[in-house]
């Protein structure tokens, strides 16, 4: 890698555990049954098939981490033709794609996800960076550009903040808001950039803790521009399938990174079930009560969270006897994010930087 010599190099790997294998299991299964030839994530849940720009995101993440370029061109063609008009720089991509009633396959809701926004745009950055590729880094910074005019509304009483998508999340001064589209690592990278990026940064912390009064992170919440912080209409204060990733991740943060001390202690109540063996799948986020319990997905996606904690081997060996499922999407995903950073293959720095554990036989192998 280009970026990472020296010193440097020295560092980044002093971040990881023991050298992970160049291979990945789990991201090759993952590739087999998700990904198709010309490039298009599969969500194969209730038989529809749909693709996602947020499985378009994470699938450019993961290759990215696995130094798969290959891969990564593909994904980041069929985002840019299908779901984008084929200009990411002009267009934000569409946030669903399947079959339509006639027969015909495209988009299916024209309206953006500004949380895959964000993960492209950082992965085309950190592609630049590490693969030493301008036109990445140009494309990741203009997409970067139009998240802040079309999906970023300043809030009063609160500040800059990415909405959900372009459309549909504010009404007259209220605002629906979704804890886990704001990765603090994502914010960290995009701090040194023109736009409102360090401002929301600042202010993150405070949406992370006072959306979650018990200690668990709700799916969704709404801002008042007169009452502040309400349960979200519609949605209610289940903490589920979206909130698991805001624990995912406040455990993946730098241990440098100023925020995450005070983080891990407000989310304490978390790290006590597990410790007790137990994987919350559904938390009421104002009550604390449990309503469901989770499987290996979300085992996964807790291993961040729990390093140095009691529960930590019994999340790895719950992750380890469950395996991958061919049809769980989401759940893979979250497998690869936690599993994947507690083998060591990635880390973030404290600057939002992407760390991938390669090693030179790793580069030559793609």
């Amino acid at each position: 890698m280009k970026t990472l010599c020296g010193g440097l190099l020295l560092w980044a790997l002093s971040m990881l555990p023991a050298m992970a294998d160049c291979d990945w299991p789990e991201w090759q299964r993952f590739k087999q049954d998700y990904i198709s030839e010309d490039g298009r994530v599969i969500d194969p849940a209730g038989g529809q098939r749909i693709t996602t720009s947020e499985g378009q995101s994470y699938g450019l993440f993961f290759a990215l981490v696995n130094n798969d370029k290959e891969t990564f061109d593909r994904l980041l063609q069929w985002t840019e033709l299908q779901l984008s008009r084929g200009d990411l720089t002009g267009f934000l991509p569409a946030w669903l794609w399947g079959e339509r009633p006639d027969g015909s396959w495209g988009v299916l809701d024209e309206n953006s996800a500004s949380d895959s926004d964000l993960w492209i745009a950082y992965t085309l950055l950190e592609a630049g960076r590490l693969w030493d590729n301008h036109s990445y880094e140009a494309v990741g910074t203009m997409l970067l550009r139009r998240v802040a005019r079309e999906e970023v509304a300043r809030l009063p009483g609160l500040g800059p903040i990415a909405l959900p998508g372009a459309h549909g999340f504010a009404a007259e001064g209220r605002w629906t808001l979704n804890p886990s589209y704001l990765p603090p690592q994502l914010l960290a990278r995009f701090e040194p950039m023109l736009g409102p990026w360090k401002e929301m940064r600042a202010l993150l912390p405070r949406f992370l803790s006072e959306s979650a009064p018990k200690g668990f992170a709700p799916d969704w919440i709404d801002w008042s521009g007169t009452t502040g912080w309400q349960v979200s209409e519609g949605k209610g204060p289940l903490g589920g399938y979206d909130a698991i990733r805001v624990y995912l991740w406040i455990g993946m943060l730098s241990d440098e990174d100023p925020a995450k001390a005070a983080l891990l202690q407000h989310y304490a109540p978390m790290r006590t079930l597990l410790a007790e063996g137990k994987v919350p799948e559904k938390v009421d986020a104002q009550t604390g009560q449990v309503s469901s319990w989770g499987g290996r997905g979300f085992a996964a996606a807790l291993l961040p969270l729990m390093q140095g904690q009691p529960g930590l081997e019994t999340l790895r060996e719950q992750v380890r006897q469950q395996g991958m499922d061919a049809d769980a999407y989401f759940g893979s995903v979250l497998t690869l994010f936690g599993s994947g950073w507690d083998q060591g293959r990635y880390r973030f720095a404290a600057d939002g930087t992407l760390v991938p554990n390669w090693s030179a036989t790793c580069q030559d192998a793609h």
